[in-house]
């Protein structure tokens, strides 16, 4: 693995040099050599929305958080009144990005509903949150969306030291159905208990090998603790590897996508779920594993016909990076 030096640069180092130097993808690089080139754009619907998203996984029986409902028009609202026989969910948009949109209810109480930051909300709040939702206040390109309310997963306990009242979430990156680089992403007091970075999450690198934690990134600086608890990044392994990769390699075999991110959580008892899936993942990934995107890419369209590998080679082959 190509390693990127933790010291910051000399003020006389150009650091496009160095990000060259250490094969980092650059976004114009990724979106006219593999987001566009490996992507039929008839396929971009499929995970654009998760509602189709989550259809799919459904029909080939890949585990996903459970659906409750969904909502679609404002004169559906009156559907969230049932959330009363739920304690915990979480409400998401059909076509939000960055986490954007998402609402964590973790508890109900006398007053109301319990989000993961601890604050009560009432239903009119949820109502008026799911109302900006349809509006396409979160939604891609600010179009009219669907709202839907799905299970809350609960947190593996190996995760309690790294996270701060939410469910960190693992990035696979996987490229002609290779795996070729991962991240888990850890809930912090900044990001409000939401895995997102945009958002003040902290990544972290995986080895692709053992599934173990590298160092950390936090608003593209690199870390060695988590912000909140001190605790060390690296050195966690993380349960269900293995399964976590094997599944990868399903969803790219159905949704066919060449250029792929996935992002999965592990719930503390039905294991490793797909969360959703992303035809643009974010190059923070190569910060968090110290190391740059390119080689690993490059090594896979040396094999040539990497799409005409099993899934069991396929993944034998992420075990090099």
């Amino acid at each position: 693995m190509i390693q990127f030096p933790l010291r910051p640069l000399r003020y006389f180092q150009n650091p496009f040099r160095v990000f060259k130097q250490f094969g980092f993808l650059g976004i114009n690089r990724r979106n006219a050599c593999y987001t566009l080139a490996r992507n039929a754009r008839q396929l971009y619907p499929l995970v654009d929305d998760k509602l189709q998203t989550k259809k799919i996984l459904d029909a080939h029986q890949i585990p996903s958080p459970e659906l409750y409902f969904t909502i679609k028009h404002n004169f559906e609202l009156k559907y969230l009144r049932e959330l009363g026989f739920l304690k915990d969910f979480v409400v998401k948009p059909a076509r939000g990005a960055e986490g954007r949109g998402i609402l964590v209810i973790t508890d109900k109480t006398e007053s109301g509903w319990k989000k993961a930051s601890g604050e009560v909300i009432s239903l009119e709040d949820i109502e008026y949150h799911v109302s900006n939702i349809l509006a396409g206040l979160y939604a891609l390109g600010g179009v009219n969306d669907a709202a839907f309310i799905e299970y809350r997963v609960r947190s593996h306990a190996v995760f309690e030291p790294l996270a701060w009242h939410g469910v960190p979430d693992i990035r696979l990156v996987l490229y002609r159905g290779v795996p070729v680089m991962s991240m888990l992403r850890l809930p912090t007091r900044e990001s409000g208990g939401r895995a997102n970075l945009h958002q003040g999450a902290v990544g972290a690198g995986v080895d692709m090998r053992e599934g173990r934690t590298l160092g950390g990134v936090h608003h593209d600086r690199l870390i060695e603790r988590h912000p909140d608890s001190g605790a060390l990044i690296a050195g966690l392994e993380i349960p269900f590897w293995n399964d976590i990769l094997e599944i990868a390699a399903k969803a790219y075999e159905v949704f066919g996508l060449g250029y792929l991110g996935i992002d999965f959580v592990i719930d503390h008892i039905l294991g490793p779920l797909i969360l959703e899936l992303n035809a643009r993942p974010g190059l923070s990934i190569q910060l968090a594993n110290r190391a740059g995107l390119l080689k690993r890419l490059r090594a896979v369209d040396q094999v040539g016909h990497a799409e005409q590998l099993s899934s069991q080679e396929r993944l034998s082959f992420a075990q090099n990076f």
